[in-house]
């Protein structure tokens, strides 16, 4: 009996272990296909692993993202070439195949090869007037420089946190009433069918967020519990045909920009991380990682400094000096932001954030991930950042995206490496996190969690589904 019994048990090892061996193998497959372009060999291949007998769910799970990824992707790559060469013609009317080629090659004219067919990402030729110096010239010829008034606002809102000169406390705060609305399209689900809506809410995240006040609640929205890391309402309501369905809500918050002297944070020495915090020190993938080309960039940058400080200080340097701002493909299109910033030398708030913060924890600072909204006059927009832990101060807010400022007052020019303006609405202190209620199905942005996030019955609303909107009702001193 015990004979039979263990032959049992090796057979049942030895299948569990060809089923793992099979699943890694069709994984592989897959990601090469989708690295290749050949979407439709990948989405072929996903089906079939899916069919398979005792499939596990982790593995259910993860041919779902990978699914999502080549259907994102292909929303991402909308443009033809005659489409670029279009929106291109006013600043190029005879536009050579070379020149064109070279952009595609340096990377500054974002493009893939999708089953063959060249497709354009649906921001590639604004990216590339971003990323390429000699088109911006030939475009800025032609419209003139344009002036970014969110520089003249960040300059008069950290200049009047800096006159306070109180380290580490909120001051310059603001109320700030807004409505906030998603509309999911007409006929997006069967008619009777219900809606599912998480809406990005203010949390209560003191010393800088607080007075949260819900004023106008029209669908009966339930908040999340306190607890949880992405703030949100949820709705429920039932399609209608032909006619859009709408959630939306009405709040106020107080918002307070704040600022820490670098001399207070500067210790000469790592500090001891509380074992609360130590989870704040560990990679976090895909997109909290020590790579090589992350754990290369930060010892080459840390040239035998210690302090935490310094360190952070010449992370952001080298950041703001070789990453230009570019408008970004969907966050869960990625295999690994960090890597994509280094490789590729652009990227948007979000991911010169995920890349500061690898950096960060590689060399043992605690970093923890925050965003939601910017609110500056007019200026309205999601927006990501975070915060570091120093041993002799506690948390410390940074924002990499907003960069050196342009001013001769080295303080006033290193504000975002120590502070924070006060026009945020800050929903997350945290990333990937889940929501109250659940989610059930994958969601549109598996990270951040800005727009909303919408579902139904039969799987998820993804964003070419719907729409959201921020307004601004009044921001009070």
């Amino acid at each position: 009996m015990t004979k039979v019994f263990s032959l049992a048990a090796v057979f049942v090892l030895l299948t569990c272990c060809a089923q793992v061996d099979d699943f890694q193998k069709d994984k592989s497959l897959i990601i090469s296909a989708f690295s290749k372009g050949d979407y439709a060999r990948a989405t072929e291949m996903i089906s079939l692993s899916q069919q398979k007998q005792g499939i596990k769910k982790e593995n259910v799970d993860w041919l779902t993202a990978r699914q999502a990824m080549i259907d994102r992707s292909r929303l991402d790559f909308s443009k033809s070439e005659e489409q670029i060469r279009a929106q291109l013609s006013k600043y190029y009317p005879v536009l050579p195949d070379t020149l064109l080629l070279s952009w595609e090659n340096s990377g500054h004219l974002e493009m893939q090869r999708i089953d063959g067919v060249k497709r354009y990402f649906k921001y590639a030729v604004s990216n590339l007037f971003r990323l390429d110096s000699a088109a911006a010239a030939i475009r800025n010829k032609l419209t003139g420089v344009g002036i970014d008034p969110l520089d003249s606002i960040r300059i008069e809102n950290t200049s009047a946190i800096l006159k306070i000169r109180t380290s580490g406390a909120p001051v310059e705060t603001r109320k700030i009433t807004f409505n906030y609305s998603i509309t999911v399209d007409a006929d997006a689900v069967p008619a009777g069918q219900v809606i599912s809506c998480w809406l990005p809410f203010p949390r209560e995240s003191p010393p800088r967020q607080k007075s949260v006040i819900l004023i106008s609640n029209p669908d009966h929205a339930l908040l999340s519990r306190p607890d949880c890391l992405h703030s949100s309402l949820f709705a429920e309501k039932k399609a209608v045909a032909g006619i859009p369905t709408v959630f939306s809500y009405e709040a106020s918050f107080e918002i307070s920009g704040m600022w820490f002297n670098p001399e207070s944070i500067a210790s000469g020495k790592p500090a001891n991380i509380p074992p609360d915090l130590t989870r704040f020190s560990r990679e976090e993938p895909p997109h909290v990682v020590f790579t090589p080309l992350v754990r290369h960039l930060a010892d080459s940058l840390s040239a035998g400094e210690t302090d935490p400080y310094k360190l952070i200080r010449s992370f952001y340097y080298w950041i703001d000096t070789n990453i230009p701002w570019a408008s970004a493909l969907e966050y869960s299109t990625f295999e690994c932001i960090p890597d994509y910033v280094i490789s590729q030398r652009h990227g948007d708030c979000g991911m010169v954030t995920f890349l500061l913060m690898s950096m960060a924890r590689y060399k043992g600072i605690p970093a923890r991930w925050q965003s939601g909204w910017m609110l500056h006059p007019g200026e309205e927009n999601l927006h990501d950042w975070c915060e570091f832990w120093f041993g002799n101060t506690g948390w410390v807010p940074v924002d990499m995206s907003f960069g050196l400022q342009n001013s001769v007052d080295p303080i006033l020019k290193d504000f975002y490496i120590s502070g924070i303006d006060s026009y945020r609405m800050i929903v997350n202190d945290g990333f990937a996190e889940k929501f109250d209620p659940p989610k059930k199905y994958y969601r549109s942005e598996p990270y951040d969690f800005q727009r909303g996030e919408v579902e139904w019955a039969q799987g998820n609303l993804y964003f070419n589904k719907w729409d959201y909107q921020l307004k601004v009702l009044s921001i009070e001193k």
